[in-house]
Order: C-alpha cells, then structure tokens, then sequence
C-alpha cells in the first residue's frame, strides 16, 4: 500500500519571522509544547549565537482559535526551555488581549499579520482597479552610508532604501524598509523590508552574510549557498521563500 508523500508529511508545529527590528516573532500552529521544544530546539541549533537567549514575540494568529492560559503556559515553557525569552504576543489574534493579563505579559504590535491563504473560488467578487490619479509620489533619496559599520553598530533607513558604500563587519546589522546595497563585503546581518515590503531586495558586492532577511522571512548563514560565498549576489523575496543569485550571471 502506497502513502501520499503530502499526507504522510507532518504539518508544522511553528514558523519563525524577523518581527520589529530586532524582535523574533514566532508564529504559533500548535499549542502541543513537545512539538514546539523539538523544532524550537533544531532552529536554535543551526544558529545558537543568533537565537540562544533572544526575545522573541508570540503570533498566535496561525493557530486559529483562542488558546486557554494553560495551554499557553505550556508554550511559554517551551520556549524557554528553547533558549528564547518570549517578551510578549503580537496583537493580530483576538486571543492575545485576553491572554494578555493572566500571562503578565505586553501585547505588542504585529510585524506583518498573519493572513491563511484563501482558495481563489472564494472570492465572491472580481477586484477593481484603483481609479488612476494625478498625484505623484514624491521621490524618496536612499540614505547614502559611506563608513564601514563595525560589529555592533546598526545602521537603519526607514521609509527607503539604504546604501552602504564600505564594508558590513561581522555583528553588525544594516537595516531598511526598502532595499538594501552593500558596495563592499557583507559579513553581519541585512534585512530589507523591515516593515513587511516583500518586493525589496538585498544587493552586496562580496556575500558572506551572517543573515538575510526579507519581508520577515530570513536564512541564516548555515542555511545559505556555500557556492556564492564572497561573490556578487542579489537576493529577493518570492512567496516565502528566499532567492538567491550572482550578480551578473
């Protein structure tokens, strides 16, 4: 008897996304702590100096109902026990005020609320283009750094694009809304689209990148190409997953 590869493939415990900068967000498919603990524990694994001992906030917009204090006790525990310090519950989900008090703990404000997908057949209605206007944006300049940033420096460009015309050292982290250029070598951490902007993308001149991260949606470096280290690469957003390729190729 043969078993559908799709059936037969464990539906996820959680998914992670870069939240506020600076802040993990930790989305949230089940409230079964031993689920949570073992992939929790594989993802710290890869990268114990990034994770281990960071703040991390709870979207328990994915789950789909509203959770009970126990229930949740039970995934804070879990998280911890991960080596993550869960800070507080992203706002998205209805649940998260009311679990809010008896948790002690804040409601925070979501990265990018989690949406499920919607077969196409249920649209009722056909979507309209917007009526065109007159008025154009104005242009906004990207912010131009022309200094190498050092490890744990933070360079961030809100509202555009950033430019780094010298290097990005180890434990640094260069940072914008938009897209993100680094003219030198990339060694800290990059993430473009900080505020949800799928469509921004990340250029560097010599790649050997701590992490990437898109729209909320990052690799670090044990997960990224070997065969394009220290080469020109472009990376970008497609879906939920990260593309990445050299420049000029």
């Amino acid at each position: 008897m043969t078993t559908n590869r799709a059936e037969a493939a464990p539906a996820p415990a959680i998914d992670i996304r870069f939240g506020q900068v600076g802040l993990i967000q930790v989305l949230i498919w089940t409230t079964d702590p031993g689920a949570i603990l073992d992939e929790l524990t594989g993802r710290v694994a890869t990268a114990p100096n990034f994770f281990q001992r960071t703040a991390v906030s709870l979207d328990l917009g994915p789950l789909g109902r509203e959770p009970t204090v126990e229930e949740m006790r039970g995934v804070l525990d879990a998280v911890r026990r991960a080596g993550m310090c869960p800070v507080g519950l992203a706002s998205g989900a209805e649940a998260a005020q009311a679990l809010s008090k008896p948790l002690d703990l804040p409601v925070l404000p979501p990265f990018r609320q989690f949406r499920p997908p919607v077969q196409a057949a249920q649209h009722s209605e056909v979507a309209r283009p917007a009526a065109p206007s007159n008025e154009q944006p104005e242009p906004v300049a990207a912010q131009l750094h022309q200094h190498p940033v050092r490890s744990g420096q933070r360079v961030y460009a809100r509202g555009r694009d950033l430019v780094v015309t010298a290097s990005v050292g180890a434990g640094a982290e260069v940072i914008a809304d938009g897209c993100v250029h680094v003219y030198g070598a990339l060694r800290g951490r990059v993430v473009a689209g900080a505020r949800g902007e799928p469509a921004s993308r990340v250029f560097c001149q010599e790649f050997r990148a701590e992490l990437v991260s898109i729209a909320g949606v990052f690799r670090v470096f044990e997960t990224l190409p070997p065969e394009l280290a220290g080469k020109p690469v472009q990376a970008w957003l497609d879906g939920d997953d990260l593309h990445f390729e050299r420049l000029g190729a």
